[in-house]
């Protein structure tokens, strides 16, 4: 009898252990509701929040939930300036800075967090945070704000450190730190907080060594020529207040067969428009254009010797070097000089055959060297050549006749002519032409340029030059004609290297398109009175692809092809028909840039005159003008940051109801294991129990 009591209450505890394991499957996940855009928000901090007389260097600030610090280093700004940086750290609710230089007396210190505080699940920041507290008995709290943009194309400028000096020397931004800073964000917005009343000049510094000055002419800046003066004024704005509702998804789910549980979609309605009085900080406004001086250390970065050429290369622009022979007569013409536009590269195409079997061949060098002070020097130098290939060469040589000699066939190397030439043809095109290696004589009567008139090839005159730089490099310029077919030959051995080579046979016909094809445009432009311009016709990717003086207020296009463009026009004061960068130690601001705020669409075949009203150049607003579109630096976009953390939100949702499902069906499946378990132990059982003896 007690063994049946026995297997009974085994029974029981079988059977309650199933249940509750059959229920814990069962369990869903929690409903989310709408997604938490909100950001944390502050509960205390230790000291208060501008607390005078403050002597202690560790700040305590808690918040109502649990927070981390996106990027402190980066993000944190502290005012003023720390020659060691703070030690922030995050945990739970609290977060805690810990100064470490000594505080000074009678100063407001500002600890700018700007977006880095935010919350540890769905990352809302909480924009713009700062706290302030004072060593002496008043915090000071006027602020700076404005926008820093490249100068060459009105990009706003990322994580650039922009700084005050109430010292109104120029030297100041070279010799003495910032006296109070912030860095801007994404959007290239900045704020600097904690000023006190009094003038100052401000800076933009892309400070790679934080020592919070001038002193590397490498790096990006931006000054204003005028002083500022922070203040502040009563104002007033227009607050919307909306209101959520949460929309009825039961017909939705039904159709889709979803839990109801999952997130319902949240609509936002105008619930009412709220005045609200605020402190207004002055100059909140400013724009900053941001430029390199241009300056780059120069030096001899290498010099090279190949078969045909001397190549030397220095690490910057320059201007050109004395380059004297030591190892033959200095007034004998043994090269062809090609080089880069600004003298970094230069390549010498050694003419004499005689001076080219020298094995060492020495020169004396003098250019230009950035000293300590980055200063640029006259440097001289010797250099050797070494041939170093002339082993190679003849190896290869003999590898070469070799396999000619069992392939029984004549090996012939023909001087390359690289071009631009293509079957379909653009009236605004040149054609160009560069061959292997410098050749000899002249070019001009060599090429045959013609038009095809009824069924035949005519010759036509055409303008030919040669390149300045790279003596191998011809172009080819003529009025062409709507619809025109042109034929271009150049015969076999008509042209000769300085080494022995000669072409091949070019020939190239190309028809030029239908004036129906293209699109015309003019552009009149307002605003820039008698100032030199050229204006620029961009892609979508931001890439000038055309350009055009502007005259007489209007700039003309001439056979474009159809699609989308963008627009932008250059003040060009010095009138060389390239944008200039800035300089600080001449007080020289880089160039202006404006661009068109809209796009425009030309189409095949017409005629597009935007002259109703005029391109007005508005030269006191440059911060908005940029299309978004083909801004790379865009602002963050809130909706879409919604609706990805919405997608995320369902979708792991879905996946916990997934995960449910499979857990329940596997415990269904295993409860039927132990029930079938159950009534063979109880089969075996009930034998058991008959067998016992009485």
């Amino acid at each position: 009898m007690r063994l049946v009591k026995k297997y009974i209450t085994l029974f029981f505890i079988l059977g309650f252990l199933a249940l509750i394991v059959a229920a814990c499957a069962n369990m869903a996940s929690p409903s989310g509701g709408s997604v938490d855009l909100d950001p944390p928000k502050v509960m205390r901090s230790s000291p208060g929040f501008n607390a005078t007389r403050v002597e202690k260097r560790k700040v305590t600030i808690e918040f109502d939930e649990n927070v981390t610090i996106k990027n402190p280093s980066e993000n944190v700004i502290i005012n003023p300036p720390q020659k060691a940086f703070p030690i922030i750290r995050a945990e739970n609710r609290k977060v805690t800075v810990e100064l470490r230089d000594t505080l000074m007396p009678n100063t407001t210190y500002t600890i700018d967090f700007t977006n880095s505080v935010v919350d540890n699940n769905e990352g809302n920041p909480l924009e713009n945070f700062s706290y302030s507290f004072s060593t002496g008995d008043v915090v000071d709290s006027l602020a700076i704000s404005g926008k820093v943009l490249t100068a060459e194309n009105l990009e706003p400028v990322k994580g650039i450190y922009v700084g005050l000096h109430s010292n109104l020397e120029d030297s100041a931004f070279t010799k003495v730190k910032f006296e109070r800073i912030s860095r801007t964000n994404d959007a290239g917005m900045f704020t600097i907080k904690g000023v006190a009343p009094g003038k100052y000049k401000l800076y933009a510094l892309a400070d790679a060594n934080r020592d919070y000055m001038y002193d590397n002419p490498a790096e990006a800046i931006a000054f204003m020529e005028t002083i500022i003066e922070p203040t502040s004024e009563r104002a007033v704005r227009n607050d919307t207040i909306f209101v959520e509702h949460e929309h009825d998804a039961k017909a939705d789910n039904a159709k889709t067969n979803t839990n109801a549980n999952q997130n319902k979609p949240v609509q936002k309605e105008i619930d009412s428009i709220k005045t609200v009085e605020y402190t207004r900080f002055l100059p909140d406004n400013i724009v900053l254009r941001s430029f390199k001086s241009g300056f780059q250390r120069q030096f001899l970065q290498k010099s090279e010797r190949s078969e045909h050429q001397l190549s030397i290369f220095f690490g910057a622009p320059t201007k050109m070097p004395l380059v004297e022979p030591l190892s033959f007569d200095k007034d004998k013409d043994w090269s062809v000089l090609e080089k880069t536009p600004k003298n970094d590269t230069l390549i010498y195409w050694v003419k004499d055959p005689s001076i080219m079997a020298i094995d060492t061949m020495s020169f004396r060098v003098t250019y230009l060297k950035t000293d300590s002070l980055n200063q640029s020097v006259p440097v001289t130098d010797t250099l050797n050549f070494v041939d170093r290939t002339r082993k190679k060469d003849k190896d290869k040589e003999k590898e070469e006749k070799k396999k000619r000699k069992e392939e029984d066939e004549p090996h012939i190397t023909f001087l390359t002519i690289n071009n631009n030439l293509s079957s379909t043809w653009d009236t605004h095109k040149n054609i160009y032409l560069e061959f292997g290696e410098p050749i000899i004589d002249s070019l001009k009567d060599k090429i045959v340029l013609q038009q095809k008139r009824d069924s035949l090839f005519d010759d036509i005159p055409y303008q030919l030059q040669q390149d300045s730089l790279n003596p191998r490099r011809y172009t080819i310029k003529n009025k062409w004609a709507y619809g025109a077919e042109y034929q271009i030959r150049l015969d076999s051995a008509a042209i000769y290297s300085i080494y022995g080579l000669w072409n091949n046979k070019l020939e190239q016909k190309f028809k030029v398109k239908n004036e129906d094809q293209y699109a015309q445009l003019a552009i009149w432009v307002d605003g820039i009175d008698s100032i030199p311009s050229f204006m620029e016709i961009l892609d979508k990717s931001d890439k000038p692809i055309r350009k055009s003086r502007v005259i007489n207020n209007a700039a003309v296009f001439k056979d474009l092809d159809p699609g989308i463009y963008y627009f932008r026009v250059v003040l060009d004061k010095n009138n060389n028909g390239v944008w200039d960068t800035g300089d600080y130690d001449k007080k020289l601001q880089p160039e202006a840039v404006y661009y068109m705020g809209k796009a425009i669409e030309l189409k095949a075949n017409f005629e597009v005159v935007e002259d109703s009203p005029p391109w007005r150049i508005d030269i006191t607003n440059m911060d908005s003008q940029k299309p978004l579109d083909i801004t790379k630096q865009k602002p963050e976009d809130k909706e879409a940051r919604r609706k990805k953390l919405e997608e995320q939100d369902a979708k792991n949702q879905k996946n916990n109801r997934d995960r449910n499902n499979n857990s329940q069906q596997g415990n269904q499946y295993n409860n039927g294991r132990n029930n079938n378990g159950r009534n063979n132990n109880q089969f075996d059982n009930s034998n058991n129990y008959n067998n016992q003896p009485i």
